[in-house]
């Protein structure tokens, strides 16, 4: 009774999908935030060479 019960959890693959779907969505919500980590710095620079540019005395 146990060692059916326990094959047909082994052999079920219901959850599997939802499972792949999250570790995709993980690993695109962690690479955007590299992505934009990345690009704020470059954007700050850029802003701040510019403030100075524009700024009085600059």
């Amino acid at each position: 009774m146990y060692q059916d019960l326990l094959r047909s959890f082994l052999r079920d693959e219901d959850g599997a999908t939802s499972i792949e779907y999250a570790l995709i969505a993980g690993i695109v919500s962690i690479t955007i935030v590299a992505a934009l980590s990345q690009v704020s710095t470059t954007l700050q620079g850029t802003f701040s060479s510019a403030a100075s540019h524009l700024a009085p005395g600059g």
